[in-house]
């Protein structure tokens, strides 16, 4: 379980990874999302290790069963913000850095097509 000021922590860190001026805004992540877990998915970009480990973090989230048990209120539902978070935070993160991926790969083939 995250504490509290390690959530906020983690929350922040995001907002200012998103809006870090020249960097891919919240939408573009957003809309990256399906493209980079295809590109996952076919082998082209990153590792399915990450994917996986992504996918476990939906489940947890979705499943019934907890490390903590959400009848114990503010704890139990506090894991599962957390991972939440975690979640967020990944998936925005690396979609962010798919798109500078992305960029790359298409100026690459621009200056290939001029030469």
């Amino acid at each position: 379980m995250m504490a509290k000021p390690a959530r906020a922590a983690a929350a922040w860190r995001t907002y200012r990874e998103v809006t870090k001026p020249g960097s891919p805004g919240l939408m573009t992540r957003v809309r990256a999302i399906p493209r980079m877990l295809g590109a996952i998915m076919s082998g082209r970009y990153g590792s399915r290790g990450r994917l996986a480990l992504l996918g476990l973090g939906v489940v947890y989230i979705l499943s019934p069963i907890d490390v903590v048990p959400d009848f114990l209120m503010l704890i139990g539902v506090a894991d599962d913000f957390g991972v939440f978070l975690w979640l967020i935070g990944t998936l925005l993160g690396e979609s962010g850095r798919y798109v500078e991926h992305e960029r790359t790969v298409i100026q690459g083939r621009l200056l290939e097509n001029e030469g």
